[in-house]
């Protein structure tokens, strides 16, 4: 089996957490989201992931190589230009041999890939998606099935309170090869607007629902979620918990070489990356710290993202929903208003 990753994304939702990382670089506890994926897809058996990139692809390149990190064979293909996502799976297939699965690269799921696979064979439909339900589907595709699961129809984020389904497309697809005789060469092509339409009205294309975890990370605040979730156990990872000599409110996390205060406040739902500086009388909580963050005596992070390598002096305050892109500074005793975007352009 193979595995298309969509990778060529922007991020422009998590901005500015994107300016210089790409969204699936962005870490998960600090292990890039992708590396995470890519083991996943490792454990279902899958050997061979193509990585269609397009927005900073030497960040991925550069990491992940040949893909001996995670165990597998990685092979990228270079977008020029945004081909959506039906257009960036047509680019890449010359290198697909069989039926493959196709992942959103910003879905965190507890989906058990070997279980869609049988299910998969079993259907012997053109291709299969996963499905879950959401309370509120006026963001998402909802999907309509019949009595056998067979997809019947599409309706493309409808209008909050008029959606006839709350079942909604997951973001994993597990498809044959035929799929790519359907989509023009070319140009950018939807897979959920242009092709889904298509396959449901001349093949078989069902539908499978389960009650897995899953969110979309590309949100500030839906990244900021994924991490309480794990910390709560709503979504099995494991994790290498550490201590430091300080006045630790769990469920909270610390990276690696982590310096903190005696007297400093860590937690409760905080994930503090490697390498970070935490002085006297800072309290972090309910935040999302990466890799060499440095934060100065009495200050506070309450609800927020910080990048790599931003510094934020002593006394500031830093408010729920606040983002802080890589390497800013915060002056002391400044306060960073809530869901606040701050970034070094």
């Amino acid at each position: 089996m193979q595995a298309v990753v969509l990778v060529g994304g922007e991020g422009t939702r998590l901005r500015p957490l994107t300016f210089q990382t790409p969204k699936p670089m962005v870490p998960l506890f600090n292990v890039p989201f992708l590396e995470r994926s890519l083991i996943r897809l490792r454990e279902a058996g899958i050997s061979h992931a193509i990585l269609p990139a397009g927005y900073l692809p030497a960040a991925i390149t550069d990491y992940f190589g040949d893909g001996e990190r995670v165990g597998m064979r990685l092979t990228y293909v270079i977008e020029k230009e945004p081909l959506g996502t039906a257009g960036a799976i047509k680019n890449v297939a010359e290198h697909l041999t069989g039926p493959f699965f196709v992942l959103n690269g910003d879905i965190l799921t507890s989906l058990n890939l070997s279980e869609m696979l049988l299910c998969h064979r079993r259907r012997r439909g053109i291709g299969l998606l996963h499905l879950i339900t959401v309370e509120d589907p006026s963001a998402f595709g909802c999907v309509v099935t019949d009595v056998d699961a067979r997809i019947t129809s599409f309706i493309e984020k409808p209008p909050k309170g008029t959606a006839t389904t709350n079942t909604i497309n997951a973001g994993t697809y597990l498809l044959e090869p035929e799929v790519l005789d359907l989509i023009p060469d070319g140009r950018a092509v939807s897979i959920e607007r242009e092709i889904f339409p298509i396959l449901i009205q001349r093949h078989r294309l069902y539908g499978y629902s389960t009650s897995d975890y899953w969110i979309d990370l590309g949100r500030p605040e839906h990244y900021l979620d994924s991490h309480r979730h794990i910390l709560e156990g709503q979504m099995n990872m494991p994790l290498e918990h550490r201590s430091v000599p300080c006045r630790l409110l769990q469920p909270s996390y610390i990276g690696h070489d982590v310096i903190v205060a005696p007297d400093a406040t860590i937690g409760p739902y905080a994930v503090i990356g490697d390498h970070c500086r935490i002085g006297s009388g800072v309290h972090v909580r309910h935040s999302v710290l990466w890799d060499g963050v440095e934060i100065g005596s009495g200050a506070s992070v309450d609800g927020a993202i910080l990048a790599s390598k931003v510094i934020v002096g002593a006394g500031a305050t830093i408010a729920a929903g606040a983002v802080v892109g890589h390497g800013a500074e915060i002056p002391p005793d400044t306060r960073v208003a809530a869901d606040a975007r701050v970034a070094v352009l």
